[in-house]
Order: C-alpha cells, then structure tokens, then sequence
C-alpha cells in the first residue's frame, strides 16, 4: 500500500501519527509541506474529498492572525492556494493512502483504515 503522510516534522500531533505507522509496520513517505511546499491543486483535491471545514486548519495561530475579511470570503475556489502559501493552515497530518484520505489523526479512524 502506497502512504504519504503530509505534514510539518515538530507537530506534535504528526509526531503521534507517525509512532502509530512505525508501530504497527506500516512504510510510508514523509512530506514535509514547510521544506518542499504543496501544491494548491493537491489542497484542492484534499478539499474537493473531505471538505473545507475538515482540511482548513482554524485552530492555529497562522490562520488565526489572517485578517477578518480573508477568512470571510474563504471558499473552496480560493483557499487552497492560501493554504500552499501558509501551509501551517492545512490540518495536520494529512495521509493519502491507496483507496483512501484521512484528515487529522484519530486512531480508530486510521484503524479501519489500514485494517487488512
């Protein structure tokens, strides 16, 4: 099964994720979107599959800081090359999986995920 997991190596949560793949021998690559960037058509097609509210990262400072009229008009059409330019508004991880997208790391979700 081909694995990549996006996102920022000091996350804590991307930390956690990453235990739980090498815990239960799962290989996988490593994207780290702050050193090799992230293309806004692959945030496009993260949002197209799971929906803005769950790939947005709203909880962060980054996103937090932007002015009030750039989040009001924040659509599927223009957030994703907002999110390439400030990658720390993407949720993280993010793992595309053959046959699958997980938003965030809940580890019951990623079992079913990887069941088999």
């Amino acid at each position: 099964m081909a694995v990549t997991l996006y996102g920022i190596p000091n996350c804590d949560t991307v930390k956690k994720a990453r235990t739980w793949l090498a815990g239960r021998g799962i290989d996988y690559a490593f994207h780290d979107y702050k050193k090799q960037g992230i293309e806004a058509k692959r945030i496009a097609g993260w949002i197209e599959r799971a929906g803005l509210d769950r790939v947005l990262n709203t909880a962060g400072t980054t996103y937090k800081a932007l002015p009030d009229a750039v989040k009001a008009g924040m659509t599927g059409d223009t957030a994703p090359a907002l999110m390439a330019a400030n990658p720390s508004c993407i949720k993280r991880p993010i793992v595309e999986h053959d046959g699958g997208l997980l938003v965030g790391f809940k580890p019951d979700e990623w079992e079913r995920a990887f069941a088999g």
